[in-house]
């Protein structure tokens, strides 16, 4: 599945997890349509295949799969050592991976509450971690770490996911500052409500408002690898999205958090 037409930009790989549906497909679509190489990971194999067959077919660009369950971390150090045996060096990392569950705190088992968290914190913070070295031992490389527009806020029935994302935004806001020294460009997108899948899974009520303000991934994903490239420190994607934003720095916490858990849960 090389390219043989036209030329990638100088053998450039993008590493996205969660590659098998939603953000993390689009991100491999818009990615091989640039001509990058793509690894894509996530567990859902049969998806990652035909994903991987479509894309190389369509866009000639060499596409690699990884069957990869990421909230083990030893499958991230496993994952990061066999492509360097293939001397794959990642020049971007788009660590979109991640889960969430809609309903009470106290409603919801132990064991799921924490499996967010070691998906949604851990398992990022260690990809960010193993792939990073590399790219500050180069001197250059790109990471977007995908949060979410409940970073800003601690939403009703969305504590432990809200949480989850906060620590991912103001990671990915420390790491901006630290290794942009070392030639590593870090940016955090903050996607609000888009047509992914990712509410079903979470189990998510689509309230009348979150409808009106539902974007199409293709959009959200633009945005992030263009704040990416310009190397901004986040982003914010769609005017309603930045309105709300707003909204949460200008009001008091009571206020902005009351709005907020009636869009979401009303």
């Amino acid at each position: 599945m090389k390219n043989t037409d036209r030329p990638t930009p100088e053998k450039s790989w993008v590493l996205i997890t969660g590659a098998s549906s939603g953000f993390g497909e689009e991100f491999a679509r818009q990615y091989a349509t640039k001509g990058h190489s793509l690894v894509l990971v996530a567990r859902r194999l049969d998806r990652l295949q035909s994903l991987a067959e479509a894309l190389g077919r369509q866009y000639r660009v060499e596409v690699i799969v990884e069957q990869v369950d990421l909230s083990d971390i030893a499958a991230v150090s496993q994952l990061h050592q066999r492509l360097r045996e293939r001397d794959i060096a990642i020049d971007i990392l788009i660590n979109n991976a991640g889960h969430g569950l809609q309903g009470p705190f106290l409603g919801a088992q132990l064991d799921a509450a924490l499996a967010m968290v070691q998906l949604d914190v851990a398992s990022l913070t260690a990809v960010t971690h193993v792939f990073a070295q590399d790219m500050r031992a180069r001197g250059s490389g790109r990471i977007l770490l995908v949060a979410s527009l409940l970073a800003y806020q601690g939403v009703q029935n969305f504590a432990v996911y809200s949480a989850a994302k906060a620590y991912v935004l103001r990671l990915g806001e420390a790491l901006h500052r630290e290794l942009k020294r070392d030639g590593v460009t870090v940016s955090v997108l903050c996607p609000g409500m888009s047509d992914t899948g990712f509410a079903q899974a979470a189990e998510m009520k689509i309230t009348p408002t979150l409808r009106l303000l539902m974007m199409q991934p293709s959009a959200v994903v633009r945005s992030g690898i263009r704040a990416l490239a310009a190397g901004r420190m986040s982003v914010v994607p769609g005017l309603s999205n930045k309105a709300m934003v707003l909204f949460t720095w200008a009001t008091p916490r009571w206020l902005h958090q009351r709005f907020l858990s009636y869009a979401m849960n009303a």
